[in-house]
């Protein structure tokens, strides 16, 4: 698990920094999505780094969650481009799998409990290209 939460916080850095610079580019939703999308750039693999110390502070990663959340659903209606809606849309279903498998809020079927079964991988995969073909999109139009 230890290694899990580690390349998660790598990708966050990496996947929140690549997404915070693409709002840069045209800034759409203002300065309170910036903000917002930055708080959550910093939190979240602050706090995915402070789950291997403490485990109970998975309940904190509901913060920096909502702080992109919120910020690409601004980011979203005011550029009013399909590939923000994307990324918000692959950042909600990653939530969404993050609160039902890590704080198992609903039974989780069978066939997802192994965190490296196929049916987890596919959410994942879902997760991940929704996020990244929405950004290739937003690249896209900025050019």
């Amino acid at each position: 698990m230890r290694a899990r939460v580690q390349r998660l916080a790598v990708t966050s850095v990496i996947a929140l920094g690549l997404i915070f610079g693409l709002w840069s580019g045209a800034r759409p939703g203002g300065a309170w999505a910036g903000a917002a999308l930055g708080a959550g750039w910093a939190l979240m693999p602050a706090t995915l780094l402070l789950m291997l110390r403490v485990p109970r502070a998975r309940f904190a990663l509901v913060v920096p969650a909502a702080l992109v959340t919120a910020a690409l659903a601004d980011i979203s209606v005011a550029a009013r481009q399909p590939g923000w809606a994307m990324i918000a849309l692959g950042v909600v279903l990653g939530g969404v799998l993050g609160a039902w498998f890590w704080f198992r809020l609903l039974p989780v079927p069978r066939l997802l409990r192994d965190p490296f079964g196929p049916g987890r991988w596919a959410l994942i995969a879902v997760h991940v290209g929704l996020i990244v073909a929405g950004m290739a999109l937003v690249a896209l139009s900025a050019l």
